[in-house]
């Protein structure tokens, strides 16, 4: 990709100004934006399409900013006091995998928010022309939008990037490697935001069962927000304690809970 390849030259380029080192070394950890990725997490919120890959590496730009927090808290705050043993070849395998799996999220995750507003909106946006055109000048064109491409003909009504056979069959078999790459993180004291994003998006989509069930007793406990049953129709409530009482018309109360999916 684009990005991977200018990473490349970055990371080789010398220092020019003390003759020591490299470049990217005396630079100021300190990141700057223009207001895209803010917007772009602004308008998944909006059309309720999960991007944590995308609001992570928006973080990461956040906690970068607070420069002198940070050497604050260095001081006070302190990380594993060992790395655990891995092989070199190894990490650099599984990184490959890690990185791989990853974009194809952050790919999903963009091109769902496209496809939300172009529903909601009915624009009538075809995706695959969205892959096409990013394909060229474009800071994120790269060659795995080739496969983006054919498989939004191949499907136009594709609900994920991720449910394309050919992509779920990858990551279905780099995921492993995925895991390692973020254990080891972890393991280690070091932050990998989007990569961490990536893999619980993963695991959540993959899932036909989560916990926010809970989530939605707990809504129902402190707000009246009823809740639906997967073994009858309609809203419900309960009186969870001797405190809680009626709360009157059920449909009122979860007027507005539906959601745009």
């Amino acid at each position: 990709s684009y990005l991977i390849e200018i990473t490349a030259k970055i990371l080789n380029r010398s220092d020019d100004v003390t003759g020591k080192g490299y470049v990217v070394d005396y630079i100021l950890d300190k990141t700057g934006m223009k207001g895209t990725g803010r917007w772009t997490v602004q308008e998944a919120a909006e059309k309720s399409v999960a991007a944590p890959t995308i609001t992570a590496s928006l973080d990461a730009r956040y906690i970068s900013g607070r420069k002198d927090e940070r050497i604050t808290a260095s001081k006070i705050l302190t990380g594993p006091k060992e790395s655990p043993n891995v092989s070199k070849p190894q990490i650099i395998a599984d990184l490959g995998e890690a990185l791989y799996c990853a974009k194809v999220c952050s790919y999903a995750q963009g091109l769902g928010i496209i496809k939300a507003a172009s529903d909601e909106n009915e624009w009538g946006v075809d995706l695959s022309q969205c892959a096409q055109m990013w394909k060229g000048g474009c800071i994120i064109r790269a060659k795995l939008l080739e496969k983006i491409q054919n498989a939004l003909k191949k499907d136009p009504n594709l609900p994920n990037l991720m449910l394309d056979p050919d992509f779920a069959e990858e990551l279905n078999s780099k995921q492993m490697s995925w895991r390692r790459i973020v254990t080891l993180c972890i393991a280690s004291g070091v932050a990998c935001p989007s990569l961490s994003a990536s893999l619980c998006y993963f695991d959540s989509y993959r899932r036909e069962d989560l916990p926010a069930n809970l989530t939605q007793a707990q809504r129902d406990f402190f707000g009246g927000h009823t809740y639906e049953r997967i073994d009858q129709e309609g809203p419900f409530h309960c009186a969870w304690t001797k405190k809680h009482k009626a709360i009157g018309d059920l449909k009122d109360r979860s007027a507005g809970e539906k959601s745009r999916l």
